[in-house]
């Protein structure tokens, strides 16, 4: 059985949305992402394993609509969370859940470096190697969904600032190619990530205030 036939039952249109169809791949990443990113506000280690079924049903849409970074995307995003999975478990001291931290001037600069030539290099081979219509901006929200995947793992609180970053830009790219619904979901996305912001900043002061004997 191809890939296309494996497919095909979740890229059927579950409805359409002014003339545009939307497959069941993309209201079920709506359904799955809206999930996710509700529990990685409120720190909850089911947002992994709900989280990797989000990403392969949006590796599908992405794939159809020509988003190809995006789609190949998807497939790092599965090893991400499994290793995210694993860090929230196990990663802090002696095996112990890890706790919220802020990023250190080092990752902040060792982010950066990655983002760039992230950008540079994903902007380069799709313009060069496929028929992308948004190469540059495929690859910028490429980069920084890498980037703030990573910083989600190790618990760092500004990764919600580089999701809040990429949700600017994925929200009029997904309009563009027709993807309304996860356009939509992308707003939601951006509300809640000021929510998470919000949420891991109270959760580390509330550390950092000594407690009265």
């Amino acid at each position: 059985m191809s890939l296309a036939e494996i497919l095909a039952p979740l890229l059927r249109p579950a409805f359409t949305v002014a003339g545009t169809p939307t497959s069941w791949a993309e209201l079920l990443g709506f359904a799955t992402g809206a999930l996710t990113v509700w529990l990685v506000v409120r720190r909850n280690i089911w947002n992994w394993p709900i989280g990797i079924a989000n990403v392969i049903l949006l590796g599908a849409v992405f794939l159809v609509a020509g988003l190809y970074a995006d789609a190949a995307l998807q497939i790092v995003y599965v090893v991400l969370g499994l290793y995210g999975w694993w860090q929230w478990l196990y990663g802090g001291a002696g095996r112990t859940p890890l706790a919220i931290r802020r990023t250190g001037r080092a990752e902040w600069a060792a982010l950066a470096a990655f983002g760039i030539a992230a950008t540079v290099g994903l902007s380069f081979a799709l313009a060069t190697w496929t028929d992308s219509t948004v190469p540059v901006w495929d690859a910028l929200t490429t980069a920084l969904s890498l980037a703030a995947t990573y910083g989600q793992s190790r618990k760092l609180v500004e990764s919600w600032w580089l999701w809040i970053a990429a949700d600017v830009v994925y929200i009029p790219l997904y309009a563009y190619k027709g993807l309304h619904l996860t356009a939509v979901l992308y707003v939601v996305f951006l509300a809640l990530c000021a929510a998470g912001l919000r949420a891991w900043r109270a959760e580390l002061a509330s550390r950092s205030v000594p407690v009265a004997v």
